[in-house]
């Protein structure tokens, strides 16, 4: 991978319906060698899929939380698993530090958030739930 390859990754990043021309444009390259870099880097599993960014608010979801779960060790796959199959899990990450499972999760309002971090914390192998409410996204 070279810096050509980092250029167009930052580029799909930002706007991943960018058109070859275009992305080759800014890379000054042509369309075909933006064509052959894509396909090596899907192949290499670099890139794993191109999705879409969405805006809850859009959708009708008021509140965006971020959520640290704290669980039994020998519990934590079990309960990422099922808090994965869950609608109001966007995002779930198994992680070191503060919490084991941290999750983005998105609500209809505050109430539907309440009933969210009741249903996380009555799972078992949920020792404890940290909610964090997304006040505005960044980046």
């Amino acid at each position: 991978m070279d810096e050509k390859d980092l250029a167009l990754i930052r580029e799909l990043t930002e706007n991943g319906r960018a058109s070859l021309t275009e992305l080759g444009r800014k890379l000054g390259i042509t369309d075909v060698a933006v064509k052959k870099r894509l396909r090596k880097l899907e192949r290499a599993g670099v890139i794993k899929k191109y999705t879409v960014e969405v805006d809850p608010s859009k959708l009708g979801y008021k509140s965006v939380a971020l959520i640290g779960i704290d669980v039994e060790p020998e519990k934590i796959l079990d309960v990422a698993s099922k808090i994965a199959s869950k609608d109001f899990a966007v995002k779930v990450y198994l992680t070191t530090g503060d919490h084991m499972i941290m999750v983005e999760a998105w609500a209809r309002d505050n109430k539907h958030l309440t009933q969210i971090i009741g249903e996380i914390g009555s799972t078992e192998g949920v020792k404890r739930v940290c909610p964090a409410i997304v006040l505005e996204k960044l980046k």
